[in-house]
């Protein structure tokens, strides 16, 4: 298997932790204007978000552009399983079936290419 493939997995988690961050930042009340931008949540989630990019525009060496933008729905299950994890939301049938569309995308693009 490619390191690269590999490496844009992590980036997708990396991002997929920082969406639930930012989501768990955005239930909370503040006080003021700035402390709600000015938090650990939503520092941390940025700053993760950097990393996934950092991680991704340096797997376009061995992926290409396609590759990489074939991996990127992969984000969205991801956020679909951890979203079930930490906040309790439900799978229903087009999220489900939305999953399964992805991957077989992937694997289509990564079978055939």
């Amino acid at each position: 298997m490619n390191v690269f493939f590999l490496l844009m997995i992590l980036a997708e988690l990396i991002a997929s932790t920082s969406q639930i961050l930012l989501k768990k930042s955005a239930e909370k009340e503040y006080p003021s204007f700035i402390r709600e931008y000015l938090n650990a949540l939503v520092i941390g989630g940025y700053g993760m978000l950097m990393i996934s990019m950092i991680i991704s525009i340096f797997c376009y060496d061995g992926l290409g552009y396609m590759g990489v933008v074939v991996m990127e729905p992969l984000g969205y299950i991801i956020v679909m399983f951890l979203s079930r994890l930490v906040f309790k939301e439900k799978f229903t049938i087009r999220k489900l079936i939305g999953m399964v569309l992805i991957l077989g995308g992937i694997a289509v693009f990564y079978g055939l290419g």
